[in-house]
Parts: C-alpha cells; structure tokens; sequence
C-alpha cells in the first residue's frame, strides 16, 4: 500500500485504540494490531494511485494538450493557405462537433 504510509497508519490505528472505553482496552496491542490489519484491508479495496503516479498522469496530460493546441493552430494556419475564406475550416467543423 503505497499512498499512505507506514507511521500514519500506525498513528490512525492508535487513536482507534485510544478511542475505545478503558474496560476493553485491556486487549491493547491486539486491538490495535487489529485496527491496523482492517485499514489495511478496507484501504487496499479502494481504487487509489500514488501521488508520484497521480504527478506522472498528470504531466503527461498537460504536454498532450500542449501539443493538442499546438497541432489545431498548425491546423488552422494549413487550412487557411489551402482553402478560400468563405469556406468553413475543417479545424473548426470538428472541434465543434467534439463539444457538447
């Protein structure tokens, strides 16, 4: 489990454990080992990435719409040479009907 590490899990687990009445806190590391293999359980169930994955997607999409901008402008600039001005641009047909 990688987006959450080690120390943190083990301090959430402890508060659980800290939070349960006196008379059932004589099980104590075993609740609280018991608290920490839970989280780990449920935790591991959810459909998270790492920060460092989220960070890497993340720039990869942002130098994707660079170059997605740069390809319609370069689009644009083609299609002006090669067509006469009253005709629509075939740049500007298919954004439009990308767009709700």
């Amino acid at each position: 489990m990688s987006f959450i590490n080690s120390s943190k899990l083990d301090e959430l687990a402890r508060r659980l454990a800290d939070s349960v009445p006196e008379s059932v806190r004589a099980f104590g590391r075993d609740l609280e080992g018991n608290f920490k293999a839970v989280l780990q359980s449920q935790l591991s169930k959810l459909d998270l990435v790492s920060r460092q994955e989220f960070d890497v997607q993340a720039a990869i999409l942002e130098r994707t719409q660079v170059k997605l901008t740069a390809m319609e402008a370069r689009l644009k600039e083609i299609e002006a040479r090669l067509t006469p001005q009253s005709a629509p641009s075939l740049a500007g047909l298919l954004l439009d009907s990308t767009r709700p």
